[in-house]
């Protein structure tokens, strides 16, 4: 299955089990998907399920246990504070506005985002933000592992972000290991997202018109592409008690992938309209999670709203857009749901295939 943007007519190729979950299940209420997971997608299912219970460890994405090793709630929190707060520093801080965005997408925003907020860190933490370690979670282990064998040399972290102070505060082998992992899990993902939404929005409506607010194109593009298209629940004994047809062996699978383009919820909801943020408020919207359920928001969220917006207004400002000459882009599936190599370059210009 594809998308056709309606901005020059680009299509949008879909992983065969992501199109099939959207041609097979797209306006459905709950479905089996395996013989011990069922798929949900109706929101007020959503909605039931996702509040009958807390997330466990193994379920919070960003702060599962680490090396078996579990992450408290307040440990979380504290994380969160220091990298919103180096995220924040990042912000206020004189932008060079020349700075050339031209390139391949997500990977250039990446590549700005880890150098405005980690760019004064140690080069084995900085290592730690590479995509290419998306490959496998043994390649990023490797890493870990071999950074924090080698000895520090004098003060390390000073003048670095708050998140790589962490990293300089670790007395052992153990601990030093554990700061490098919470580094890897706190700081990536910040910079993985980012890019990745603002990548989507630019593939799905880029040229934007003049008057469209940045904040709408956005939620619009985390609706049609939201990087986090999946919640997972593992079995539970709520979860029958919410729906019959849920076992008691049952995982369950939440999917804002079908739930964002159920036409019952929907007007054109394969077409990308940020106007119809104007009247909708994404933090209510029935359906829409693009940040998870009200019951348990992203705590990242607050982050990823004012980068985004930032970026794509570095972008429109300097007159980028999509290369008119591509026409077609992959979404695989791998964790964070978006396109693949989205070519950008300064209005006029034409590279082609």
């Amino acid at each position: 299955m594809s998308l056709v943007s309606a901005q020059a007519a680009r299509t949008t190729q879909f992983a065969p089990r992501l199109a099939a979950l959207l041609r097979e299940h797209t306006g459905q209420d709950a479905f089996r998907l395996e013989p011990d997971t069922m798929g949900v997608a109706g929101h007020e299912l959503a909605d039931r399920i996702l509040a009958a219970r807390r997330a466990t460890e193994t379920e919070r994405p960003t702060f599962k246990p680490l090396h078996g090793r579990s992450i408290e709630r307040n440990e979380a929190a504290a994380v969160m504070r220091v990298i919103g707060k180096d995220v924040r520093d990042a912000l206020e801080r004189p932008l060079v506005r020349s700075v050339d965005l031209a390139g391949s997408w997500p990977l250039t925003g990446h590549l700005f985002l880890r150098d405005l907020i980690l760019g004064d860190d140690p080069w084995r933490l900085r290592i730690l933000m590479s995509r290419n370690l998306e490959l496998t979670p043994k390649l990023t282990w490797s890493v870990i592992a071999t950074g924090a064998a080698i000895p520090r040399r004098g003060k390390s972290g000073r003048g670095g972000s708050g998140i790589s102070r962490l990293f300089a505060e670790a007395g052992d082998y153990r601990d030093r290991r554990h700061a490098m992992g919470i580094y890897r899990r706190a700081a990536a993902p910040v910079c993985f997202t980012v890019s990745t939404l603002v990548a989507n929005a630019l593939w799905l409506g880029s040229p934007f018109d003049e008057d469209a607010s940045g904040r709408d194109v956005l939620h619009e593009a985390a609706r049609l592409l939201p990087p986090s298209w999946n919640i997972l629940r593992l079995a539970s004994p709520e979860y029958p008690a919410v729906d019959a047809r849920i076992g008691e062996l049952d995982d369950v699978l939440v999917l804002p992938l079908l739930s964002h383009r159920d036409p019952a919820l929907w007007e054109e909801p394969e077409a990308f309209r940020p106007g119809r943020w104007a009247r909708l408020d994404p933090d209510t919207a029935p359906g829409y999670l693009p940040f998870g359920h009200s019951s348990e928001r992203c705590w990242g969220r607050h982050m990823v709203m004012p980068l985004a917006e930032l970026l794509l207004d570095l972008i429109r400002g300097a007159g980028l857009e999509v290369d008119p000459a591509q026409r077609r882009a992959k979404v695989p599936l791998v964790g964070l749901l978006g396109v693949e190599d989205v070519r950008v370059v300064r209005r006029g210009a034409r590279r082609g295939r």
